[in-house]
Order: structure tokens, then sequence, then C-alpha cells
């Protein structure tokens, strides 16, 4: 009977490891989903075009990013602020560099602080909006179209804001499948050569 206990506790906390592992690995993927569902931790909005009314007051933004752990892409901005008039577009762009001997896909995951101004930092295009696949060696400037919307002035939490950081953070997915066919044919076109 000891035996059966013994082995009953080791497969339980062998499950538990194995949850804990597959939670971790999910969790960034799943933050990112949950605050753009929810607008949750300064998720921003996707807008079609610029806001058409610019107010005369200015909005410094900064910029951040980073990579998830052991995550081996390069990932930063190209200018670290900007100051805007409210309503005015504006255009950011960021540098992705993959310095290893493979593909790498990632997507990022974003966010801006304060958090009471994601629901009026309206983004018109990103690179976060899709995946991104670098190849061996390759850099890459990412552009970033956005604009903070003037009913900023009329939220009670959110209107004596003067600065917005937007964020992002990458992380790694699996390569796309069309990515992988074609390094497949790639390879098999090689080893025919050969």
């Amino acid at each position: 009977m000891a035996s059966n206990g013994n082995r009953n506790t080791v497969l339980t906390l062998v499950g538990v490891v194995v949850f804990m592992g597959a939670m971790a690995w999910a969790s960034v993927p799943f933050y990112n989903w949950f605050c753009r569902v929810t607008g949750f931790g300064g998720t921003t909005n996707i807008a079609e075009g610029p806001a058409g009314e610019i107010l005369d007051r200015e909005m410094k933004i900064r910029f951040d990013g980073s990579v998830n752990r052991d995550f081996p892409w390069v990932f930063k901005p190209m200018q670290t602020e900007m100051t805007l008039k409210i309503g005015e577009e504006g255009l950011a762009f960021y540098e992705a560099y993959n310095p290893t001997d493979r593909p790498i896909a990632g997507q990022a995951a974003y966010n801006v602080y304060p958090y009471e101004a994601g629901a009026y930092f309206d983004k018109i295009e990103c690179f976060c909006f899709t995946e991104q696949v670098l190849m061996p060696g390759e850099r890459v400037e990412m552009p970033v179209s956005f604009y903070v919307d003037p009913e900023i002035v009329n939220d009670p939490d959110a209107k004596f804001t003067k600065h917005i950081t937007l964020s992002y953070t990458f992380y790694e997915i699996d390569l796309p499948e069309d990515v992988q066919a074609a390094l497949k044919a790639e390879n098999a076109d090689a080893s025919s050569v050969n």
C-alpha cells in the first residue's frame, strides 16, 4: 500500500509540474489575447484612419521594446519619444534583428502606460497585428502609425495624462506553415543538387 501511495504522489507531482510548464509556455500569448479582448492593462484600439479632429494640446509618446526570455531577437525602438498634438497621426519605427542561423517567427504583445490611456491610443497600422518572420541575419524596420483620440480630454481618469508609453514585447511562435514548406522545398532542392 505504501508504494501505491508513493506512486500516486509522484504522478500527482509530475502532473502539477507538466501543468505549470504548459501554463508558463502559454502565459504570454494568453495574456496578449486576454488584454486585447478585455482592454485590460492598457491595451490599445485599432482605428480605420486618422482621428479627424486635432486638438491644440500636446502629448509626449515614449517607446519601449523588449523580448521574452530566451527569445533570441534584438528588438528596440528607433526613437525613444516624440511629441504630437492630440488627434495628430504619428509614425514610429522599431528595429528587429535575428542574429541566429535559423528563421524565427515572433509575435508582439503590447500595451500602453498609464493604463487609463489605453482606450484612447488608436493604432492605424502596426507590425503587432500580424506574426513576423525574420530569416537568419535579417534586420528589419517595423512601423506603427497611431494617434491619441481627442476623447481622452473628456475622461475624468485620463484627461490629465501628459505622457504615454507604448511598450512591445516579442515572443517566439511556431513558424507559419507556408514558411516551413518553403524551407523544406529549399532544403530538398539543395540536397538534390548535391
